[in-house]
């Protein structure tokens, strides 16, 4: 199926009346689905089973330290100055890897590896070295297998980058969040300008593939035009991908936010004007807006398969891997398995006191059912390509003659008919298209075929806007 090239409209009373809290969808069912009551037997039968489809790999690596809080971060991080900690959890999180590849067979080959956190560069070389060595013993890996890694500006030189690059890192992304000084000293995660371009210089000369970053718009102390500037110095930068996150302020979840001044965060008309002045000038200036936060060059990976119908959406975001099976290692990773997820230990101690058990540190997880399967095509689909075919889901599950899409989802005629009332979709006799006005509203649309959401309105999700 070939997607129609994206373009976004702008429209303030429908981002108003949609603005509520909804799941990001990196996966269906939402992460918050998980459950404590789930068993690791269940987790190594889903293996068998993708062992038996040969189903390509994806790794997933958290690092979970980082030197000083940044107050705007919702990650899963152990905030510390003492390098030492790292070495013991270099040990147990190689530990984990051993443990699980012995699942897992060794002819599957992986087809991307990301590492994230935290910090990755809170570890030492040697270090990275020493993670990258044993993964690569236990886990084959494709030629062209995308491998990347986030990083922080300010704990990077040009040795460091080029070293990262050499040991077989084709890809790095690094956060920027806001250029302003004032903005940054309120979120605590100063950067002078000089350092980014550096950083940024360093890494083109360096060789990688893609290089990406991260901005935040809702900030405290942003406005239209200090923001207006941020964007300017990106564009300057020219990185391959902009990942424009919202800024959720929730302290009863972080409660670090606390130290966030809450009368200096932009106003709700403040932060959609920054929003679509960052949406038009990112547009205007070459970027193909992807979805969600995301933004990429015409011929970046990404926009090539959105444009062919070939994105994906998983735990890491937007991926141009289909079909591959996610297994996350250690503390608080997730892995996403064709119809099981499981999420490891949140807290050092027991994720350490599991391997040491010889068990699979696994915190929580859930088994998806046949319904999960066919909602979590339909909500992927809309995410990723901005279109859906009903016909497409009816052969791949066989819903038969008797059971087909309309009557299947008959359920969510009444709010697809009212999304279509409001101008977010375009309702066709076999085709669901979203329109450029609801693109930035596609949680929402998502939402219409999520079954959880509906049970369940205790759970805490940020803003659509």
């Amino acid at each position: 199926m070939q997607s129609l090239l994206p373009t976004v409209q702008f429209d303030s009373q429908l981002l108003q009346k949609y603005d509520q809290p909804v799941p990001r969808y990196t996966s269906y069912p939402p992460a918050t689905e998980l459950r404590a009551e789930f068993e690791a037997v269940d987790f190594r039968a889903a293996i068998a089973v993708s062992n038996y489809k040969k189903t390509p790999l994806s790794l997933y690596c958290h690092i979970p330290f980082c030197d000083s809080p940044c107050y705007f971060c919702g990650c899963n991080t152990v905030i510390t100055q003492r390098k030492e900690v790292a070495e013991p959890y270099l040990d147990y999180l190689i530990r984990h890897i051993q443990q699980t590849a012995q699942f897992i067979d060794r002819q599957r080959l992986v087809h991307q590896m990301h590492w994230g956190g935290g910090t990755p560069n809170y570890l030492s070389l040697s270090q990275i070295e020493t993670l990258w060595t044993a993964i690569h013993q236990h886990f084959q890996f494709d030629d062209k297998a995308e491998i990347s890694i986030e990083v922080n500006p300010k704990s990077l030189d040009q040795n460091y980058l080029s070293s990262l690059k050499n040991l077989g890192f084709n890809r790095i992304s690094f956060g920027i969040q806001d250029f302003n000084l004032k903005v940054q000293e309120a979120v605590n995660r100063v950067q002078p300008e000089s350092m980014l371009f550096d950083v940024m210089q360093w890494s083109r000369d360096a060789g990688f593939e893609s290089v990406n970053v991260d901005l935040i718009y809702g900030l405290p102390f942003q406005t239209l035009e200090t923001f207006r500037n941020t964007i300017h110095k990106t564009l300057q930068l020219n990185p391959d991908r902009i990942a424009m996150f919202n800024f959720a302020y929730v302290p009863w979840l972080k409660p670090v936010q606390r130290r966030i001044p809450q009368d200096a965060l932009p106003a709700a008309a403040e932060k959609l004007s920054i929003l679509q002045m960052a949406i038009e000038v990112l547009t205007q200036n070459g970027y193909q807006y992807i979805g969600m936060d995301h933004f990429a060059k015409p011929n970046d990976e990404l926009s090539i398969a959105q444009r062919e119908g070939q994105l994906h959406r998983n735990f890491q975001g937007y991926t141009t891997k289909p079909e591959s099976d996610l297994i996350g290692f250690g503390v608080t990773s997730i892995s996403m398995l064709n119809d099981v997820y499981v999420q490891n230990h949140k807290r050092l101690k027991d994720f350490y006191r599991s391997i040491d058990a010889n068990e699979l540190p696994i915190e929580k997880g859930v088994t998806l059912d046949r319904d999960d399967v066919i909602r979590r095509t339909v909500i992927m689909e809309l995410m990723c390509q901005f279109q859906l075919t009903p016909e497409d889901i009816e052969e791949k599950y066989h819903l038969g003659f008797d059971l087909d899409f309309e009557t299947y989802f008959a359920q969510e005629k009444f709010q697809l008919r009212r999304l279509e009332a409001d101008g977010l979709i375009r309702l066709f006799p076999n085709h669901i298209e979203v329109t450029p006005a609801g693109r930035l509203l596609i949680r929402n649309i998502a939402s219409t075929f999520d079954t959880y959401l509906k049970q369940n309105t205790t759970q805490s999700f940020s803003r659509a806007v």
